[in-house]
């Protein structure tokens, strides 16, 4: 049986996605055993295979990529450990392009200070793209990074959520022992 599945992504990722001689796309459908067409001039992927949790899985790399990941970031989705959650800003911002943009910046922190904080408390990848925070790592640690980003959009103070990562990362552990 074929599956099959259609995405869009961002013009300008299409060439990540390629990679330089095609190599990004041939890793992709060499190790989910996919097709993938790319209409580079509309930024459609046409993703092809036998296998639904393979095609999945090529779904979220290739989202993930279109998202603003790295590629190499973007692979450690092969592992079925990992998790890609994509949060919409515009969510807490509305239409507003000014409201979008002051919120951005305070997502990012003055150079990148609060985005890669939060990255190393919650042991995720972390990366904002256009109007969205996408985040790849564990289940518990997108779930925080997620709740962490919410708190910061909703108005918190950064001093705040990284308090509270800090008191649900021990937590964890406690709980691992």
């Amino acid at each position: 049986m074929e599956f099959s599945y259609e995405i869009k992504i961002p013009k300008d990722r299409v060439a990540v996605l390629v990679g330089i001689k095609g190599s990004v796309k041939r890793k992709i459908e060499k190790a989910l055993e996919v097709n993938i067409e790319i209409d580079s001039k509309e930024g459609d992927v046409f993703l092809e295979g036998n296998d639904s949790l393979k095609l999945l899985n090529a779904q979220n790399i290739v989202r993930a990529i279109g998202r603003g990941f790295n590629p190499e970031f973007a692979f450690d989705l092969l592992d079925e450990d990992n998790y890609l959650e994509i949060l919409d800003i515009s969510d807490f911002t509305g239409d507003s392009k000014s409201n979008l943009a002051r919120v951005k910046a305070r997502v990012i922190g003055t150079g990148g200070k609060a985005r890669k904080t939060i990255e190393v408390l919650t042991i995720t990848k972390i990366v904002v793209y256009g109007k969205t925070i996408g985040m790849i790592g564990s289940f518990e640690g997108v779930a925080l990074a997620r709740k962490a980003f919410e708190s910061l959009l909703s108005g918190n103070r950064h001093s705040t959520v990284y308090a509270w990562l800090q008191k649900q990362r021990k937590q964890m552990r406690v709980s691992m022992y």
